[in-house]
Order: C-alpha cells, then sequence, then structure tokens
C-alpha cells in the first residue's frame, strides 16, 4: 500500500508491505534506477547508511526493531516499512503530526530527521518495558524457593536476548548519525542538522542505558544463581542433619544386632528398652543441637 503525503514541494511516500509493481511504479515516478529498492526487499541486519548521486538509503528499527528503509533526496522522501512475524509495523502518525508542526513546508532533510527522530524516542518506551519485565523478574527471584527457576531462567534469557537485538538497532545508528552531521548527504541541512544534533544525543542516552540494563540483567543472573546455591546448600544441610540423627539410631541397632554368643547384654532383661531408650535420647539431642545451629 503506497500512501502519500504533500508539503508544498516535497512529497513523502510511506510504502506498506510493497508488491514489486508498487516499488517499479516509484522507480518510475522518481527516476529512480531499476535495483534502487532492492536493499528494501533483501532486508537489514543493522542501521546502516549509503550515499548515491541522486539520493541517500538509510535503515534504522523502530523500539519493537521494526525495520525502517529510508530514501531521500530531491524534494521526495520514501519510507519502506514491513509487518514482522507478530503481524505489527511501526505507526508513522505520530511522524506526521509532528512533521505538520515543523514547518509549513518541511524539506525532504527534515522529515528523514523527524523520523529517525521517533525512532530514537521509541527505544526509549522499550527499554522502560524492559527494566519493568527485569524488576518483575527479580521480585520472584528473591520471593522465595516457591519460584518455578526454569521458568525465572527462561525470563531472563529473554529479556537478555531483546536487550541484544535492542543493541544491534541502537550502537550502528550512531555511525549514520555522525554521518548526516558531517554534512555527508547534500540533502539533510539546516534545521535538519540541529534536530539531528539533538537526536544523536538521546542515543548517546539510550546507548548509555541499554547498557546499564545489560548489566543489571547480568547482575540479577548472578543473584539467581546465587539464590539458587543457597537453597542448595540449605537442602544439604538439612539431609546431613537428618542423615546423622538417623545414623546414631541405627549405629546403636547395629551393634545390638550383631549375633555374638557372649554379648554382655543378650540376656538382659531391660536389654531392649534400654536400646530403644538410647536411640531415641540420642536422636532428640542431635535434633536439638541441629536445630540450635539453624540446620533444621
Amino acid at each position: 500500500m503506497i500512501t502519500d503525503h504533500t508539503y508544498g514541494d516535497t512529497t513523502w511516500t510511506d510504502v506498506v508491505d510493497p508488491t514489486a509493481e508498487e516499488l517499479q511504479s516509484l522507480d518510475d515516478r522518481y527516476g529512480l534506477g531499476d535495483r534502487t529498492f532492492d536493499e528494501a526487499r533483501r532486508r537489514s541486519a543493522r542501521p546502516t547508511l549509503q550515499r548515491y548521486p541522486d539520493h541517500a538509503y538509510v535503515v534504522a528499527f523502530s523500539g519493537s526493531l521494526a525495520e525502517i528503509d529510508m530514501y531521500v533526496g530531491d524534494c521526495w522522501f520514501i519510507t519502506i516499512r514491513y509487518h514482522d512475524e507478530q503481524g505489527r509495523e511501526w505507526n508513522p502518525e505520530t511522524v506526521a503530526e509532528r512533521i505538520d508542526r515543523a514547518s509549513p513546508t518541511p524539506d525532504a532533510g527534515m522529515m528523514l530527521a523527524i523520523v529517525i527522530e521517533e525512532l530514537v524516542d521509541g527505544y526509549f518506551d522499550t527499554s522502560d518495558g524492559l527494566e519493568d519485565d527485569l524488576e518483575s523478574i527479580e521480585e520472584r527471584i528473591f520471593a522465595g524457593p516457591g519460584q518455578a527457576e526454569r521458568q525465572v531462567q527462561a525470563d531472563l534469557f529473554t529479556v537478555r536476548r531483546r536487550l541484544l537485538e535492542l543493541r544491534r538497532a541502537v550502537m550502528p545508528l550512531r555511525e549514520v548519525l555522525s554521518a548526516l552531521l558531517r554534512k555527508e548527504v547534500q540533502w539533510v541541512d539546516g534545521d535538519a542538522l540541529v534536530l539531528l544534533r539533538d537526536t544523536f544525543d538521546k542515543l548517546l542516552r539510550a546507548v548509555d542505558l541499554v547498557d546499564e540494563l545489560r548489566e543489571l540483567v547480568g547482575n540479577a543472573v548472578d543473584a539467581h544463581l546465587a539464590v539458587m546455591s543457597n537453597q542448595m546448600n540449605l537442602v544439604m544441610k538439612q539431609l546431613t542433619a537428618w542423615g546423622s540423627i538417623v545414623f546414631g539410631a541405627t549405629l546403636i541397632a547395629g551393634i545390638y544386632g550383631m549375633n555374638f554368643r557372649h554379648m554382655p547384654e543378650l540376656k538382659w532383661y531391660w536389654g531392649y528398652p534400654f536400646a530403644l531408650g538410647s536411640m531415641a535420647v540420642l536422636s532428640v539431642v542431635l535434633f536439638r543441637v541441629f536445630r540450635k545451629r539453624d540446620w533444621l
């Protein structure tokens, strides 16, 4: 689907899930080469900037990691986006409102700058959501041994994987913005450069935030392992304590269970009650000792 937005002499063409025929129609409309939109068809793994004589090609990702392919030229700006595997897409409605407020007749460079700033703002929303998820996981880690350990581990690694994907989208964008700020794209100048400088500062904060979250995830993983180790130590202490209690009674039973003919207590009338009493007394004494040391 192709949607055109006209601002004075500049046209913004937004394309969603384009077909080959639609991309060919864009080639014909703007007088571009037959292979101009090959990059959009292949999809990219990281943000990038490529410069050509008649246009520049920029790839960036939204906060939900949806790829946005942008083409900027003289008096025209094209965005190409696709639905992801979950059926989600980047919504440009906020961008259209900001372009309307930016200037009565924004140029293509300003449109590009506004889109990039909107994408960078989305990184903060995504990182806030990941931070909330991490806090929830941390509460479950220290809630007690009743929590599902495997589920906690799975959630931790899910957050870490999403942070890694977000970092791959955020970090290379610094190089793209640096190139734009060096005026390597002729259609980006004036007010667009001012906006991109502010966006670059935001991007640096987003990078720091992602790195901090990755460190917090690492600390949460270590804390989870420490809690699991402490629980294991507690179980081992309890097993050791009960084993020692049972061992005392078993020792007495083993001694008096030997079949030697000349045993002093073999014909003793009180031998059986004495053996049972010894077992009970020893078990109670050991139980109180281990209980006092907080092993039981």
